[in-house]
């Protein structure tokens, strides 16, 4: 019997968005497969992150190219990405953690295309005069992903609703990075 690959990432991704210390056995049986199965696609822990990470960063650029980031006003296109990345939200959590552990030139070579695409957003909005321009888009960036992460843990720990999630995301976000008129 074939192995789908796709299949057993998305299943250990789910797996280690709830539980990010999940054993290769574990991460095997939510896959259901053998741990001797597994090992023959990933030879060990590091293989199979490095192998989320390539598809973390191909869903979060699919993300990205969902939310049309040229598309109208810069806090239109963000509020976009927020409810674009709901979806691989918890995902995001783990790599964001997880990305410390590993450390690959094709790996770093994508996070920093998706946060090049990120940072050009919020430069475009501190151009169009909507966005604070005493924070950095580099800043302005990790924000962003520490508040998709910690939101994606509080839903899946039940101290929020999944559908308050893109909301609360943009408002605490928009709320800290707008531009005040008043001098």
């Amino acid at each position: 019997m074939a192995v789908d690959r796709e299949h057993v990432l998305k299943e250990a991704a789910g797996l280690l968005t709830r539980k990010a210390t999940a054993g290769m056995d574990e991460i095997a049986k939510a896959a259901g497969i053998s741990r001797a199965t597994l090992h023959r696609h990933f030879a060990g822990r590091d293989a199979l992150i490095k192998a989320l990470e390539e598809l973390g960063i191909r869903q979060f650029t699919e993300a990205l190219d969902a939310a049309r980031l040229d598309e109208d006003d810069a806090v239109s296109a963000l509020r976009r990405l927020i409810t674009a990345s709901e979806p691989v939200a918890g995902f995001l959590s783990f790599l964001y953690t997880e990305n410390q552990l590993f450390e690959g030139e094709e790996v770093n070579d994508g996070w920093a295309r998706l946060d090049a695409r990120i940072h050009a957003l919020f430069r475009r909005g501190q151009e169009e005069g909507d966005f604070r321009i005493d924070l950095t888009p580099v800043w302005l960036t990790e924000a962003l992903y520490g508040l998709i992460g910690a939101g994606a843990w509080a839903v899946h720990e039940g101290r929020v609703a999944r559908r308050d999630l893109d909301h609360s995301i943009a408002e605490l976000l928009l709320g800290g990075i707008r531009r005040s008129m008043e001098k």
